[in-house]
């Protein structure tokens, strides 16, 4: 028995016998390296335990937290999980505990990340601002490795360990800027000149920028927009709970999608961030999420696999201590063929996105999206990037975006993207689509 499940196990003997319980616990370091102005002006780091208790007393379900594992801080911990469950309506929904089942540990990790200096940090931070001299750069280097125990008063225990280090930053000047990102389950995987190089890139090329007109154009859109598409129809579309409340799009089985699109999530890839089960325990599976340009499966909690017959996925995801449903967080989009040039040498008239920003659901039944671009925006003309254009608005149905007959090309430059939620949720290429519809500047 290891450590941390040791503690859990000390926690769950002190939970009433009537009652049900699950803990979590997250021990390992956090560390972020920043940097501004081309110097970095932070370096910070966390290290020790979470302890994360959910008590469900017939039916009245509360949690609590902790990061104190002494003998007292068990209890309480303990003592305030069970008298805020007593204080709870009745949960007509709650599933109860998983029952024990086998929990193969996935492995995400390199020790290279776990082992990261500030100086190791510092010098990936060096290696993307000398990418761009010239410029005002800024972001971060982060680093994380932790170990995750679950245990529940069913018996089921589960425990599996990750690492995860993510590179991001802007060149700047002025009003202008690139930017660059990605991430890895290990540092030594991250080329911080390459990503330097993309933002200075996008930088420079923005120099200048000009006005356009609102309307439909053709785009090619680089992978981050892509992973704000795929992480936004993961939540409002492939969520069993969005689905079960009647507010998602997904109509299983259907052709909503272009045939070449092919959306999976899967844990079990060797690229993937985090651990193989979810906050219930449940082990996580590869799910067939779109396949052949049809809606094949929605991700299920306990929860909604309750309500629905059927069994839970592995997605259940806390989040922030409210309930958002089975949320798909390890996305892979399967790459074509193509060099992003390639995708751009094919578009006549058109514009090339680096980057979605502020983007807000408007209508989650069409999934209906109003956002701006950002970091690097270019008219693309007779298949060349020719005039950068300043922020535009958009309002775009991102299911209908990737309908039938749009995805005019896949690129082959499949990465861990940056997303409007967050990163390394999304590892997908760039995207040439045949519209995409801007409202206006980014004023309105």
């Amino acid at each position: 028995m290891s450590r941390l499940t040791d503690i859990a196990e000390q926690v769950l003997a002190q939970v009433d016998p009537a009652a049900e319980a699950e803990v979590q616990i997250g021990e390992g370091s956090e560390a972020l390296t920043r940097f501004a102005n081309s110097y970095i002006h932070q370096n910070v780091a966390e290290e020790g335990p979470q302890v994360t208790l959910k008590v469900a007393i017939d039916g009245q379900v509360a949690s609590a937290t902790t990061n104190r594992v002494s003998d007292e801080g068990l209890r309480r911990v303990v003592s305030d999980a069970t008298e805020a469950a007593r204080l709870q309506p009745v949960d007509p929904d709650w599933p109860g505990v998983a029952d024990p089942v086998p929990v193969t540990p996935l492995d995400h990790w390199g020790d290279d990340t776990a082992n990261a200096t500030p100086a190791v940090r510092a010098g990936m931070a060096g290696e993307f601002i000398a990418a761009g001299s010239e410029f005002d750069a800024a972001g971060y280097c982060e680093t994380t490795a932790k170990t995750v125990v679950f245990a529940n008063s069913a018996g089921h225990v589960a425990e599996d360990r990750h690492t995860t280090a993510v590179l991001d930053g802007i060149h700047r000047q002025g009003a202008i800027a690139g930017s660059g990102h990605t991430a890895s389950v290990r540092l030594s995987e991250i080329d911080a000149t390459t990503v330097g190089a993309l933002a200075a890139r996008r930088a420079r090329a923005s120099i200048g920028a000009v006005d356009v007109k609102a309307g439909e154009r053709q785009v090619v859109l680089a992978p981050e927009c892509l992973a704000t598409i795929c992480i936004f129809m993961a939540i409002y579309g492939f969520n069993a709970k969005f689905h079960q409340e009647e507010q998602s799009f997904v109509r299983l089985g259907e052709k909503q999608f272009d045939e070449k699109l092919r959306l999976v999530d899967d844990a079990t890839d060797r690229r993937a961030l985090r651990v193989g089960f979810d906050s219930e325990g449940t082990p996580k599976r590869p799910l067939e999420l779109v396949v052949d340009g049809a809606a094949k499966a929605l991700a299920h909690d306990r929860r909604t696999a309750a309500k629905g017959g059927t069994s839970s996925t592995g997605h259940a995801f806390s989040f922030f201590g409210g309930y958002l449903g089975a949320v798909p967080i390890d996305l892979f989009v399967t790459p074509g063929e193509e060099s992003e040039e390639e995708l751009i040498a094919g578009v006549d008239q058109g514009l090339y996105v680096s980057t979605f920003n502020y983007c807000r659901v408007l209508d989650p039944k069409t999934l209906v999206v109003t956002g701006l671009t950002r970091n690097g925006t270019f008219l693309i003309e007779n298949g060349k990037i020719t005039t950068p254009v300043t922020n535009l608005r958009f309002t775009q149905s991102f299911v209908d975006a990737l309908g039938p007959d749009t995805i005019l090309g896949l690129g082959s430059d499949a990465r861990h993207a940056d997303s409007e939620i967050g990163s390394g949720l999304v590892y997908c290429p760039s995207i040439r689509l045949a519209s995409w519809n801007f409202t206006g500047g980014a004023t309105g």
